[in-house]
């Protein structure tokens, strides 16, 4: 009887525990299916949109993001065309008949590429010629294409973030998927489901500074739902998804002027410029007008790796002797050199392995010409007279050992907002040294030990001199817009918050860049079309063994009634042949001349009567 009770007792308690257990499943298959198909698990995996992914196929016809536009309203970003799209269902509608032969006919390519096309296809392709460029359709090619009715071979609209053969790729910069990075900036966004893991970021450039402002509405989709073998789904096979609204995204009107930018870009190839930089600024205000990064790379295959997609122009190096313009400032300001002042040098400082880059010396020279010159060694004297501290001093004051890229943190209230991205500040002195060593301070008066500068910084220093010793801000961005046109916000010019330099000074400074090249190191200037002035540098590297110099030339031109402030800087160049930085200079004053020109002549049918 017992046992019988105890036999009873243990089947009861089994029914009762796959109770429990079936119970628990089923609860669990109701949550999964019907109470968080969206957010299961603690990773909010969305099983619903994951289970649809399995039988979609997609392609993005525009990101949803806000363009980037030049002072004029050319447009950097968003290249709109007809296309032909393909899906890769389309394979077997093609299949047993001469759609191939069709399209081709159509869209002018020969049907070899159109089946190489789609047999390699894993997901849905735009129709490129064999060189990767996009094969743009006119409207009756479009018409004729869809008229075909062919499953998964569409011609639309479609806005490509970037074309290959833009210009100021490395101020545009480029966006990628980080899902850590959208999670980490954009929480509030995610948790309301306006973004996800799989939404595309600003990486470097204005993509990055202005991304919260360029992320506008939802990208604009085109699908096609499919079974199991690939076929398109009866009632439910293709689908386009717009957003439509009046006032996003957002664009940006940059202080660019594309023509000039294209013009500089040809210029730094036009020299083989492997490595460097060329700035180019409006003197009036400090904007950048062009401003050219090399080596150059491809927005759409970027290898975060290889570092080519950063802005060498914003990154710093040793400026060589373009940095006596700061030891000149500082002796002159503080009244402790004439220009008249003479030096005597000899070729050899006598101490710390330290000489003249003229080997025999330059004999007695006045201050004046021994800036024309480059003189180390008269340099060195008068560094010594003005002292480390004043150095320092007059490097902030103009500009060189902070970021002079336009910030205005204090009215977006966002934190470190910046226009300009991967900026650096420069620096003169390192922690570890002392200012007060006589081998330091001879070294950083001529450009080399720890001076930093970046090629921005140098052409902005054109630009405070040129208004009477006053340092502004550089803009890249002129204003935010709607997408109806109006103004969201315009960026004012910003003085750069430095008491700067005085106007004698400044002047001073100016008469005596014009005499580098009427008299000195950049007399191969002399007979360009308009009169420049500026400064040399060259630079050493610093490696062990290596002979390779960065050169230098900052400048502005025409002397007379100032336009332009450039900076031209070739990296890591040998110590013999062409200074592909003065070069680079000559090219650019030439075709900075003939746009000039061109710009201001009356246009058809504005000219007078």
């Amino acid at each position: 009887m017992q046992l019988e009770q105890r036999i009873k007792r243990r089947h009861f308690l089994v029914l009762f525990f796959m109770t429990i257990v079936w119970i628990g499943l089923l609860a669990r298959l109701w949550w999964i299916q019907l109470g968080a198909p969206h957010h299961f698990s603690r990773r909010g995996v969305d099983l619903v949109k994951g289970a649809v992914k399995q039988r979609q196929q997609s392609i993005v016809l525009h990101s949803g993001r806000g363009d980037i536009l030049d002072r004029h309203g050319y447009a950097f970003t968003g290249s709109e065309h007809l296309a032909l799209i393909l899906f890769p269902l389309a394979r077997g509608s093609l299949q047993g008949t001469d759609g191939i032969k069709q399209l081709a006919k159509i869209v002018g390519q020969p049907p070899d590429h159109l089946t190489a096309t789609m047999e390699k296809a894993k997901a849905p392709v735009l129709l490129r010629n064999p060189a990767g460029k996009l094969i743009v359709l006119t409207e009756q090619q479009s018409s004729e294409v869809n008229s075909l009715a062919i499953p998964g071979v569409v011609a639309l609209k479609v806005t490509e973030r970037y074309r290959q053969d833009e210009v100021a790729k490395h101020l545009i910069g480029y966006i990628h998927q980080n899902p850590s990075l959208v999670q980490t900036l954009y929480p509030e966004e995610v948790a309301s489901g306006k973004m996800n893991q799989e939404s595309t970021i600003g990486a470097s450039g204005l993509e990055r500074s202005f991304d919260r402002f360029l992320q506008g509405v939802e990208p604009s989709v085109l699908s096609y739902y499919v079974d199991g073998q690939g076929r398109p789904l009866r009632g439910l096979d293709i689908r386009y998804s717009k957003q439509e609204n009046e006032y996003y995204p957002l664009s940006l009107t940059t202080t660019l002027d594309v023509e000039i930018q294209r013009r500089m870009e040809r210029v730094a190839d036009q020299v083989g410029l492997h490595e460097g930089s060329l700035v180019v600024l409006d003197v009036k205000n400090g904007d950048i007008l062009a401003m050219v990064s090399r080596p150059a790379y491809d927005q759409t295959k970027v290898n975060a790796q290889s570092r080519e997609w950063q802005n060498r122009a914003v990154k710093q190096l040793p400026p060589g002797s373009v940095f006596k313009t700061v030891v000149a400032a500082a002796a002159l300001g503080e009244g402790v050199v004439l220009p008249t002042d003479r030096f005597t040098c000899t070729g050899d400082y006598g101490r710390y392995h330290f000489s003249c880059w003229k080997k025999e010396g330059h004999g007695t020279l006045t201050m004046e010409e021994a800036y024309a010159q480059s003189c180390n060694i008269a340099f060195a004297e008068i560094a010594k007279r003005v002292g480390a501290k004043k150095l320092e001093e007059y490097a902030l004051r103009l500009g060189l050992s902070v970021p002079v890229g336009h910030t205005t943190a204090h009215l977006f209230k966002l934190d470190g907002f910046k226009q300009i991205d991967g900026e650096e500040r420069g620096s003169i002195f390192a922690k570890e040294a002392s200012a007060q060593d006589e081998g330091v301070l001879i070294q950083t008066a001529i450009g080399q030990r720890d001076v930093r500068v970046t090629p921005l910084q140098a052409a902005n220093l054109m630009v405070t001199i040129l208004r009477g010793g006053q340092p502004v801000q550089v803009r890249l961005v002129n204003q935010i817009s709607y997408k109806n046109g109006q103004s969201f916000f315009r960026f004012p010019v910003q003085d750069l918050g430095q008491p700067g330099i005085d106007y004698v000074t400044a002047s001073k400074l100016r008469k005596m860049m014009r005499k580098v090249v009427t008299d000195g190191t950049g007399k191969m200037l002399n007979d360009s079309v308009w009169q420049i002035a500026g400064k040399s540098g060259t630079a050493q590297t610093g490696g062990a063994g290596s002979s390779a110099n960065h050169y230098w030339f900052v400048g502005y031109a025409p002397y007379d009634e100032p336009l332009y402030a450039i900076s031209a800087v070739a990296e890591n160049r040998p110590s013999w042949g062409q200074n592909q930085a003065m070069e680079m200079f000559r090219l650019a004053i030439d075709e900075l001349s003939d746009q000039t020109t061109r710009s201001s002549r009356p246009r058809a049918g504005n000219s007078p009567e």
